[in-house]
């Protein structure tokens, strides 16, 4: 049986006797469209231009045993992570008309910055599932202003750290707790806002299940939270029976953690057998004295996302698909480190790193479904004030780069790669929210490595800060180049400079008004031989001033 006759007969198939095919596809766009909406809601009721420019968010919905129903495609990084933060606030006894806030790492959360707000949804006194929003916010503490210092060494150095509390209670704001909130954070009427746009976007939530509820009756709705997360598990299994069993490894590094610059090694092997795929990270570093330590929710987020990629990205994303998949790593490591490691660079660096290492591994199982390594990096860049008060600021942005090249086609030019999948932000929206001028932006000609499908390039982003202000970067693919593919050439490596003098990977400093800071995004790898590649594509790349002729 071929592929698609294969995934129509799924599709076909009842995969709940209480749900008929045709109304499960209903219900499964109806969660899956309360979710998009929560995501509107957040996005256009907040105000830092983080979340509703870049939209550094992300909403999902969760049934009554906390397992994931249906998300918003939004930050695979996000995403995959959050079902850890909904069964933490599982053991907190959630009540109807609670939402709980979090944002500790080693308590369902990523990183201090990525704050989550989990509500129980409830009908009647009877909580029928969860809310989950998690936004990154421009500023929550620490040492310094942004909260993602790059020489950090202990998690209480990067924020006011958060274990699940109870936010609001029986639908009533708990003033003190905002209040220590708001007291140990830079902006904190931005914080405010956003805050209240993420309450606002989870009471979207129950609205709309209530909807559901009152179109299609409780049990209907309760049994369609399995028949979904059955289908998409029918479905992965599937393919992952397509794939070749066998042991795939592979081995990546990290350029240092902030405080030195050696290698730190990632290693994975993976085992498909059948229906099922286990990822093993023994071998991978022990935990760093800097701040690139992930927590393991982090980890298994990023190897849902490739498992997702290899497979059917079209499968509804939902805990069925992560049914089939294991992840380890041992105690004490990189990806998963102890309490209180530094972890900020985890969430954003290492998950992109982890990315890469499981597709490079996956390489030899799905070579039509792997592309060349993309740039490998969120390129971090946060520009903020220690001055208090309406003079005080703090920016931050994710910059793309380029995507590998792909079996079928060149790779995207300046995109979010692997775990992120943010917008910029505009150059007007970011002139008039800060104090900072743009320079430069534009696509970073020649970057791309070369092959018959050329990766994508890379970015330059230049901005001359006009007043007193800390810089933090936290990048990374600055001397280790993306690989190439199938025989394609490596992209070039990233480069930051402050007034053109190159600094570190990772690096935070002081410096005075009128101070530039340039970031040169990697490109990505070239897929198959440079001399395969059409005269016709060549042309084309010279006229487009991608590549110098």
């Amino acid at each position: 049986m071929d592929k698609e006759t294969d995934t129509n007969a799924d599709m076909n198939a009842e995969t709940d006797s209480e749900v008929d095919a045709i109304t499960l596809e209903i219900m499964r766009n109806q969660f899956e469209s309360v979710a998009e909406e929560m995501g509107q809601v957040l996005i256009t009721s907040s105000y830092s231009p983080n979340i509703k420019e870049r939209r550094d968010c992300s909403t999902a919905l969760f049934d009554a045993d906390g397992r994931l129903v249906a998300q918003a495609e939004h930050i695979p990084v996000h995403l995959g992570a959050m079902p850890e933060a909904v069964q933490t606030v599982l053991g907190y006894d959630p009540k109807p008309g609670d939402v709980f806030v979090l944002n500790d790492p080693f308590e369902g959360g990523t990183h201090l910055p990525d704050v989550t707000m989990v509500s129980p949804l409830s009908l009647d006194g009877e909580i029928l599932g969860f809310a989950v929003s998690r936004a990154h916010h421009a500023d929550v503490g620490g040492m310094a202003p942004g909260s993602m210092p790059a020489g950090a060494r202990e998690i209480y150095q990067e924020g006011l750290r958060l274990p699940p509390v109870r936010l609001v209670e029986g639908g009533e704001v708990n003033d003190d707790v905002m209040s220590v909130l708001l007291a140990n954070v830079r902006n904190p009427s931005e914080r405010r806002a956003d805050i209240r746009a993420q309450i606002a976007a989870n009471e979207r939530a129950e609205e709309r299940l209530g909807d559901l509820v009152e179109e299609h009756g409780k049990p209907q709705v309760v049994a369609a939270f399995d028949a979904v997360m059955a289908y998409s598990r029918d479905r992965v299994t599937a393919e992952l029976r397509a794939l070749p069993d066998g042991e795939y490894h592979a081995r990546d590094v990290l350029e240092g953690d902030g405080v030195t610059d050696e290698d730190i090694p990632i290693e994975v092997t993976v085992s498909i057998d059948g229906e099922t795929v286990a990822v093993d990270f023994d071998g991978t570093a022990p935990q760093v004295a800097g701040n690139v330590n992930a927590p393991l929710a982090v980890a298994k987020s990023a190897v849902y996302f490739v498992v997702r990629c290899v497979t059917d990205p079209e499968i509804p994303p939902n805990q069925g698909c992560y049914d089939p998949i294991t992840v380890s790593v041992p105690e004490g490591t990189l990806l998963n480190p102890d309490a209180p490691a530094a972890v900020v660079g985890g969430n954003v660096e290492t998950s992109q790193r982890v990315t890469d290492v499981v597709f490079t591994a996956l390489a030899e199982a799905a070579p039509d479904r792997v592309p060349a390594q993309g740039q490998g990096t969120m390129n971090n860049l946060t520009i903020g004030s220690r001055a208090g008060g309406s003079e005080g600021f703090t920016y931050y942005e994710t910059i793309g780069g380029g995507f590998g090249g792909r079996a079928s086609g060149d790779g995207m030019d300046g995109v979010q790669v692997g775990m992120t999948n943010t917008l910029n932000t505009p150059i007007e929206a970011l002139e008039a929210e800060y104090p900072l001028f743009v320079e430069e932006y534009s696509l970073r000609e020649n970057s791309g490595g070369r092959g018959r499908y050329r990766g994508g390039l890379g970015i330059v982003r230049s901005v001359t800060i006009e007043a007193d202000a800390t810089v933090s970067l936290l990048t990374e693919r600055r001397r280790v180049a993306p690989k190439g593919i199938a025989g394609g050439e490596d992209g070039a490596t990233g480069q930051n400079l402050v007034d053109g003098e190159s600094v570190p990977a990772k690096t935070t400093r002081d410096v005075p008004a009128g101070t530039t800071v340039t970031v040169r995004t990697p490109g990505g790898g070239g897929h198959g031989k440079p001399e395969d590649r059409s005269t016709a594509d060549k042309e084309r790349d010279a006229e487009d001033g991608k590549v110098k002729r």
